[in-house]
């Protein structure tokens, strides 16, 4: 269980040594940043909120505490993507890096339906814990977009009576006793673009991008200006050559020509930009090995840690311990404080 979570549950009221003390798990486990739970345990979490808050809108409340106290990384990420579709595949491929957690996804007639599995549970997830996934997507929706975004309906499987705060945040029609839980959205919403790229936030993320975009102001190769554009994009979505080209004020056909003058093509430059930053952000102990994957724009950790080696000639994890930055349990202040800073925008 992500950090950030830790926070927001202290941020709306209920402390993690009492969460953890009701679920019967050791009452020091969120101080943990390496922690690994299992779904029975996880479930157990969200049972004791659900006992301890004794609130069925406290999933709304829970969600708006991350404002207060900090987003994970991976969400502030898909905050600055291409658009809502986008930012809800980056959440997708996240859920993927947990074999415990798995978003599914279906779209027809112009509506995109989103719903949730526990491949590992013989039991169902509990209610807080889907109201809680079902808002951070609308949430997500709303602060990227910047526009209100309300779904065409939700279905619980779960029996009534309805919660006036569900009713009056996510404002669409609420279905109990249906056959699963389902988030329905339209699909011209997920075409709604995030206008809100912030150079200054991917400056504050970590300062491997903001060492990037300094160099945009050196003197450099179009290579070097290439791949440090590349840095700056690919942890709000991969970029095409016509991103590049327009963010060099040229065309897509002069940039090619000048790329292969200097012997290489944008592909290889694209994957030594990734490489590259990948060498950065893991020269940062805060930042997990998951979340680099994230960051770079790959499907899956595999395939980060895949690349890395065959460029390297050893993973992510072992270059790490070999160069000293062995991921150690550090201060997470420094994060937090983004996290609040591109909250309050």
């Amino acid at each position: 269980m992500p950090q950030a979570f830790w926070r927001a549950f202290s941020e709306a009221g209920l402390k993690p040594s009492v969460i953890l003390r009701q679920a019967r798990l050791p009452a020091m486990l969120h101080l943990n940043p390496h922690a690994v739970l299992s779904t029975a345990q996880i479930f157990a979490i969200y049972k004791a909120v659900e006992v301890l808050a004794d609130d069925p809108g406290f999933a709304i409340r829970f969600v708006k505490a991350f404002d207060r106290s900090g987003h994970q990384p991976a969400f502030l990420a898909a905050c600055y993507a291409a658009d809502y579709r986008d930012a809800l595949g980056r959440i997708e491929r996240f859920k993927r890096l947990s074999p415990c957690e798995r978003f599914l996804i279906a779209e027809r007639d112009g509506e995109f339906a989103l719903s949730k599995e526990w491949p590992y549970s013989p039991e169902p997830e509990p209610a807080i814990s889907i109201d809680t996934s079902f808002a951070f997507v609308i949430e997500l929706g709303r602060k990227g977009t910047g526009q209100h975004i309300t779904p065409i309906r939700i279905d619980f499987a779960r029996p009534g009576p309805g919660c006036e705060d569900h009713d009056t945040y996510f404002g669409c029609p609420i279905r109990y006793g249906a056959p699963r839980n389902l988030l329905v959205l339209r699909s011209a919403d997920l075409d709604r673009p995030f206008p809100g790229r912030n150079e200054e936030f991917l400056d504050l993320l970590t300062p491997a991008l903001a060492a990037a975009r300094r160099d945009l102001d050196d003197e450099s190769t179009i290579s070097e200006q290439v791949k440090n554009i590349l840095k700056l994009n690919l942890a709000s979505g991969r970029p095409e050559l016509g991103d590049v080209a327009r963010d060099l004020g040229t065309s897509e056909r002069t940039l090619q020509r000048r790329i292969a003058e200097e012997g290489t093509t944008f592909r290889a430059l694209l994957s030594d930009a990734r490489l590259e930053l990948g060498e950065q952000l893991l020269s940062d102990p805060l930042i997990a090995i998951d979340e680099v994957a994230i960051l770079l724009g790959y499907q899956d950790t595999s395939s980060f840690y895949r690349a890395f080696k065959d460029r390297q000639g050893v993973t992510p994890y072992n270059w790490r311990e070999q160069n000293g930055f062995r991921a150690r349990r550090l201060t997470r202040l420094r994060i937090g404080i983004i996290e609040r800073e591109v909250c309050r925008e």
